[in-house]
């Protein structure tokens, strides 16, 4: 036992069953190799010369590997010697039970009659109790062939195939494995997450003395009702990344009862501006969400000075003096005023709420070292800039890793939703929760949604608008949530989008195309019909007398003319797309192929080709008939207008020529460098049916045969603006 004892650890975990390879991954692990070490000592004093057998090993390694409370280590290591847990079935239950009650004492009786201490399983009650049609069972395994025995042969009726199973919420509301809304989506996210009131549950969460008590205050406040919120900067506009997060925060909570707070993380005031805040209200209210209220980290900032202040008293934080370009780099030197007397760091706290430090001469820094290595990271700085909303109260400003978990315990919120990068700051948004003794939240990260062919990055869309490549926050080439609305992509769209995109762990990276499908789906169905021009050539229809006007009705839906329809007027004079004529050899209108008219009823055939000094086609004179007085039935019909309203369409094409424009290995030069040319084209004299003239700003229709397209805001009475939300049909070639 002695020489055990002082065996090498590669050699003490060989000994008690680990593979050489499973001891040699154990070894690379700190924690892991430490907390194996203990439990194999504390065995081999329990069972004395008798020494860890195998089993017990395997046990005590499977213990240590998920046991996330130190402190029931000796316990239930007791257990395992002691041969009460003896198997991986008793394990699990006593870790799930530990986990369920991080408070002293244990109920010794309660915890070995969940874990079936004691419990020995006969024969007789197997055959008594149990059918099972599994070849090997768990509860059997000891004895497969005495339980084969008892069971007999499988029969035909153990070999049918089981029905699908679905599976239900909390509430009894039902998931669909395929098909899934994104609120099916959301509601199967909440079994993977903890309850409200269970926070101490998760993977990671740190137990205080005092957690309970917190978390007891907590249900007592909530009533056990679910609480998000969706925390955006107030600095630029919202992308279609942060619409993922706005579905999954604000969906997350409806999906399950519960409310979802809008928090404007306003902390840094030189780079906020109201209209940010107006714009991203505007949004989250256009993605069909409705804040329960809308809150700002600047309503809390007496409080979270108050915090700052007992933070700095309990000596979990101090005043530096050490300049920004000095904490820059991924090894700064440590702060030589980390160990500055709380009493001092008090008093220069002070003097820097009332301004008698210049910018960066000193800030206040929490003692803890961050899970990406960044060592105390700095929780108030100075600023002489003015606040939207407190104007010159305050020169000191909570930053990021400071103010956010504090607002979430604040406002009592059960699931903090992040992406995955904030992972860095799990262990300090425990830590600081913690040490101020409040009510700490749990904070889940989730996968980011990026897109390729464009950039979100704050900085670089306003390079892009100094530079003149795109007009603002909402050009439509960009994919700001507002630049999206402009050019006419349906709310419903998006949130279709980011249900199949899914809530996932890992980062998800989507063409473009996959967006524009969904907005085709919902367009299909909600976007009138009308018919427009986008190069017009004239017609003239010969065999119609000077003054006559008849009246077309055209169905909104063709597909479904119950759902309305508009009247356009029908001349001797209309307007075909040039692109619709050709002198020979034509699927469409040519001097030898009549076409059909689209709703008309109409049928014409070309009589005269009029041409200009350069020989381009300028006008045809046609004859036209009746579609039933046809000796044949055309080979296409096209669309035309009539009396019609001019009008500037705008296509538009990707912004950049490669996926990853931020690639340095895919563009060199940079992403200015990768602007596609013909990302806009302006047609400034296209004609469209006056159906459309009494449209508002971001009216969406289909142009038949053409694409679907949007009011734009740049329009006037005298001149409506339309831009092309999307083709008709996918571009292969941008797949």
């Amino acid at each position: 036992l002695a020489s055990l004892q002082m065996a090498d650890p590669l050699t003490l975990f060989t000994s008690i069953g680990l593979s050489e390879q499973k001891a040699k991954e154990t070894l690379k692990n700190d924690a892991l190799c430490s907390a194996l070490k203990d439990a194999i000592a504390q065995a081999q004093r329990v069972l004395g010369a008798a020494g860890v057998d195998k089993a017990t090993g395997t046990l005590l390694y499977t213990m240590t590997s998920r046991l996330r409370d130190p402190k029931r280590l000796g316990f239930l290591t007791d257990h395992i010697a002691q041969r009460k847990i003896c198997t991986e079935l008793q394990l699990a239950a006593a870790l799930e039970f530990v986990k369920s009650h991080p408070q002293d004492p244990i109920n010794q009786q309660e915890f070995e009659s969940l874990c079936g201490v004691g419990v020995v399983i006969t024969p007789e009650q197997i055959e008594d109790k149990i059918y099972c049609t599994s070849d090997v069972c768990l509860y059997c395994d000891p004895v497969p062939s005495q339980v084969l025995h008892l069971l007999g042969p499988k029969t035909e009726a153990d070999l049918e195939k089981k029905p699908k199973v679905t599976f239900h919420t909390a509430q009894h509301r039902e998931i669909k494995i395929e098909g899934r809304s994104l609120m099916d989506e959301l509601r199967g996210v909440a079994l993977n997450f903890h309850k409200p009131g269970e926070n101490y549950k998760t993977e990671g969460y740190v137990v205080t003395p005092k957690t309970m008590d917190l978390l007891k205050q907590h249900l007592e406040f909530t009533g056990g009702q679910i609480r998000t919120r969706f925390p955006p900067e107030p600095n630029g506009i919202l992308h279609i990344g942060h619409a993922k997060a706005i579905n999954f925060n604000f969906g997350y909570a409806k999906a399950n009862d519960g409310i979802c707070y809008l928090r404007y993380d306003d902390t840094n005031p030189e780079k906020e501006e109201e209209k940010y805040f107006t714009a991203i209200k505007d949004m989250v209210e256009w993605l069909g969400y409705k804040p329960y209220e809308i809150t700002h980290a600047s309503d809390n900032f007496q409080r979270l000075y108050d915090l700052a202040v007992d933070l700095i008293r309990r000596g979990h934080a101090y005043v530096c003096h050490q300049r920004g370009e000095e904490l820059k780099g991924h090894n700064p030197p440590p702060s030589p005023w980390r160990e500055r007397p709380a009493e001092e760091s008090l008093v220069l706290f002070d003097r820097m709420r009332r301004g008698l430090f210049a910018e960066g001469e000193a800030t206040v820094r929490m003692k803890i070292v961050m899970e990406d290595g960044k060592m105390d990271p700095v929780a108030y700085r100075i600023k002489y800039t003015a606040h939207h909303r407190t104007g010159d109260a305050w020169c000191i400003y909570p930053t990021y890793d400071y103010t956010h978990c504090l607002c979430d315990s604040i406002e009592n919120i059960t699931h903090s939703l992040c992406t995955k990068e904030f992972q860095a700051r799990r262990s300090s948004y425990f830590w600081l929760c913690n040490a101020l003794d409040v009510y700490c939240p749990v904070q889940w990260e989730y996968g980011r949604l990026n897109l390729t062919y464009t950039v979100v990055s704050k900085r670089k869309i306003i390079k892009l608008v100094e530079e003149g490549t795109v007009r603002d926050w909402d050009d439509p080439r960009l994919f700001t949530l507002t630049a999206l609305r402009r050019r006419g992509f349906p709310s419903e769209a998006i949130n279709n989008f980011c249900a199949k995109v899914g809530v996932t762990v890992a980062q998800a990276t989507m063409e473009p195309h996959m967006l524009e499908s969904c907005v085709r789906d919902v367009l299909n169905d909600h976007a009138p019909r009308a018919m427009a021009v986008l190069e017009p050539l004239k017609v003239t229809i010969a065999n119609l007398p000077e003054g006559i006007r008849n009246d077309v009705r055209v169905p909104d839906f063709p597909a479904n003319e119950f759902m309305g329809s508009h009247v356009v007027p029908f001349t001797r004079t209309i307007f075909i797309e040039q692109s619709d004529f050709r002198e020979k050899g034509y699927k469409r209108l040519t001097p030898d192929q009549p076409v059909g008219l689209r709703h008309a009823g109409y049928v014409i055939s070309v009589q005269k080709v009029i041409k200009d000094a350069q020989g381009r086609v300028v006008e045809l004179e046609v004859h036209c008939c009746s579609s039933n007085e046809a000796s044949e039935k055309p080979k296409a019909f096209i669309h035309w207008v009539s009396e019609p309203q001019k009008c500037e369409i705008r296509l538009y094409e990707r912004l950049f020529l490669h996926k990853n424009p931020e690639d340095p290995s895919e563009v060199p030069g940079g992403f200015l460098s990768d602007i596609n040319p013909n990302s806009l084209q302006v047609i400034d004299s296209a004609l469209v049916d006056i159906s459309v003239s009494k449209a508002k700003v971001f009216d969406k229709f289909q142009f038949e045969r053409v694409g679907y397209f949007a009011l734009d805001p740049d329009s006037t009475a005298d001149k409506l603006v339309f831009n092309r939300t999307v083709t008709l049909k996918e571009d292969p070639g941008k797949m």
